[in-house]
C-alpha cells in the first residue's frame, strides 16, 4: 500500500522585533521587542526591573503602576512600543543618592504595608496623586472620613 505524503505545513513568518527607545529612571534605553510585549514585561523580563509587580495582568490591582511622562499607568495594559520615546519611572527610580523617596519613607514610618507585593504600585500611585494635586488637604485625600 502506497503511503501518502503529508502536506507541507505552511510556515508562519515571525513578526520582526521593533526598536523601542525609552528613558527609564533617567537612563536612555534601547530595546528590541516583539510587538506584543507589554511595558510591564519589558521592564521585568528585558531590563530586570522587578520592583514593578505583575499582579492580575488585567489592570485591576495596580501592582504594576509606573509613571509614564509623569502620568500613572498600569504597565500591564500598555504595549512597550506605544511608549516609544517616553520617560518611565519605576519604583527603582524614585529615590536618589542612596536615599528613599519621601513617599517610600512615609510608607515605612507609617507601616503602610500589607503583604508588600502591591506596595511598589501603591507608592507609585501615591506619588502621582501628590503630583497631580489630589493630595492638598485631608478632605481631598480621604473624602467623608473627617
Amino acid at each position: 500500500m502506497a503511503r501518502k505524503k503529508a502536506a507541507a505545513q505552511p510556515t508562519i513568518p515571525r513578526p520582526e522585533k521593533i526598536a523601542v527607545a525609552l528613558i527609564i529612571n533617567g537612563a536612555e534605553t534601547q530595546l528590541s521587542l516583539a510587538p506584543w510585549t507589554t511595558l510591564l514585561d519589558a521592564l521585568r523580563d528585558h531590563l530586570d526591573l522587578t520592583g514593578t509587580k505583575k499582579g492580575c495582568d488585567h489592570g485591576q490591582c495596580g501592582a504594576c503602576t509606573v509613571l509614564v511622562d509623569g502620568r500613572r499607568i498600569n504597565s500591564c495594559l500598555t504595549l512597550a512600543v506605544m511608549q516609544d520615546g517616553a520617560t518611565v519611572t519605576t519604583i527603582e527610580g524614585l529615590g536618589a543618592d542612596g536615599r528613599l523617596h519621601p513617599m517610600q519613607q512615609a510608607f515605612i514610618e507609617h507601616d503602610a504595608l500589607q503583604c508588600g507585593y502591591c506596595t511598589p504600585g501603591q507608592i507609585m500611585a501615591a506619588v502621582a496623586c501628590v503630583h497631580e494635586g489630589h493630595a492638598t488637604s485631608p478632605e481631598q485625600i480621604c473624602p467623608g472620613e473627617q
